[in-house]
């Protein structure tokens, strides 16, 4: 017999702590009344509600140099501060800075945490103004398009009018995709990476399974955790450690850990985390449920499932994008098997029968759908040249910046450099592959 050994551990951070960054959090926020519905996909009309946002950067005079980012799934605003409830560094400080390709010292970038998600934009944490009481499953559903449709409303109130670019990766590209669908009008400049215009069965089934494996849990409680003072830890840590999978390649587990011991030679002939991976595992499914809620899983897991952008236009993806004058640049990674480059040559075929303005470039590396997240240079290079080509056609280096914009930006005076094309085309080219 061997002793129990639990796998998830309780989290540290309590749930008051996640609560109060639900309602209250450390990031801006805009708060829009009942007189301001948000229409949802399901028919409710979601009023009052509120946005959590981070912003970097300056906001030139004409208004024509903001970046919307869009997160993914388990992600949230906090791109490019620590985040409030790990002080860990923020998740995207690699492509997001001063001289980064999202250059703050050129750019206003915005990011929003998501409508349905639980670090201060209203959803399944929220309190429910009505009752009181913490939403739960009483929240309506929400889907992709309805995370745009509030985004749209943080930039009015923000005004900004339009976008230089959208870019965002995994459940953040299809926002990227949505946008540009739904508002071509408002998107200069598009950067989808690592995505789909729709989820496969495969991945719907990837998230049914975390889905069971939350409501599985007993301290789930039908999704009152938060008033019985419980939290579905377990399930929700084997849910983020299923999913995590997903976001890795075999190579580079491999590569990783292999079949190494964790801090012993010999098997312990138990259930313990004898294989590095295991512990690896461990610690991702530990780590997430101290910043994440479990119904905000389910919410947002089923909002990736429903997207589908064809589906608005009689089961044609080009019909999505017809006339649209946005540029873009779809990005995918060779061992991506979550969004495989097969769905994103199906966009880039799309997009060219829309006769949009589209380069491609799939990215040789073995760091899987997670790439996007980290540091691969020649992505670095290609969202730098993109940028860099798109501002130059939209005229930014001929903008100033105006200190009486309030922003509520967080970097110095900003500046404007020069553009080499023949740089922009030479990175595009490099780990492209002909999007025809």
């Amino acid at each position: 017999m061997t002793d129990v050994v639990p796998s998830i551990p309780s989290p540290a951070i309590h749930s008051e702590d996640r609560a109060q960054e639900a309602d209250h959090p450390a990031s801006q926020v805009v708060k829009f009344g009942i007189d301001q519905p948000l229409r949802l996909d399901c028919g409710v009309d979601l009023a009052p509600f509120q946005i959590a946002y981070q912003t970097y950067g300056q906001l030139n005079a004409d208004r024509s140099n903001a970046i919307l980012i869009c997160h993914a799934l388990t992600l949230d605003q906090h791109v490019a501060n620590s985040h409030p409830l790990t002080g860990k560094a923020g998740w995207w400080e690699i492509m997001v800075g001063p001289g980064r390709p999202l250059d703050t010292d050129k750019y206003f970038i915005i990011c929003s945490n998501v409508i349905g998600g639980c670090m201060g934009s209203t959803g399944p944490a929220s309190t429910n103004p009505a009752t009181g009481k913490v939403w739960g499953l009483d929240f309506p559903v929400v889907t992709i398009p309805d995370m745009v449709r509030a985004q749209t409303m943080l930039l009015d109130r923000l005004g900004v009018e339009t976008l230089f670019c959208v870019i965002g990766g995994s459940m953040g590209g299809m926002q990227v995709l949505q946008w540009t669908a739904a508002y071509p009008e408002r998107v200069f400049s598009a950067l989808p990476v690592a995505c789909s215009t729709r989820h496969s069965a495969q991945n719907i089934a990837f998230h049914e399974l975390g889905r069971q494996a939350v409501m599985a849990d007993p301290d789930w409680r039908g999704g009152r955790y938060f008033d019985q003072r419980t939290h579905p830890h377990r399930g929700l840590g084997v849910a983020r450690m299923a999913g995590h999978i997903t976001y890795l390649s075999d190579a580079a587990l491999h590569r990783k850990f292999g079949r190494r011991m964790q801090d012993r030679d010999l098997p312990t002939f138990s259930f313990d985390a004898d294989f590095q991976v295991e512990s690896y595992l461990r610690y991702q499914g530990s780590s997430f449920v101290e910043r994440f809620d479990a119904n905000s899983y389910l919410y947002l897991t089923r909002a990736m499932d429903y997207f589908d952008i064809a589906a608005d236009h009689g089961g044609v993806l080009a019909k999505a994008f017809a006339g649209i004058k946005t540029r873009f640049c779809v990005v995918s990674f060779t061992s991506d098997w979550l969004f495989p480059t097969s769905e994103s040559r199906a966009l880039v075929h799309a997009l060219n029968a829309s006769s949009a303005r589209v380069s491609f470039a799939e990215i040789d590396t073995d760091r899987g759908h997670d790439a996007f997240l980290l540091d691969v240079p020649e992505f670095f290079d290609i969202s730098r040249a993109f940028l860099q080509s798109a501002g130059k056609a939209r005229g930014l280096d001929s903008v100033a910046f105006s200190s009486e914009v309030d922003t509520g930006s967080h970097s110095n005076q900003a500046r404007a450099d020069c553009v080499d094309l023949s740089a922009v085309e030479n990175a595009l080219k490099r780990k492209s592959s002909g999007g025809g």
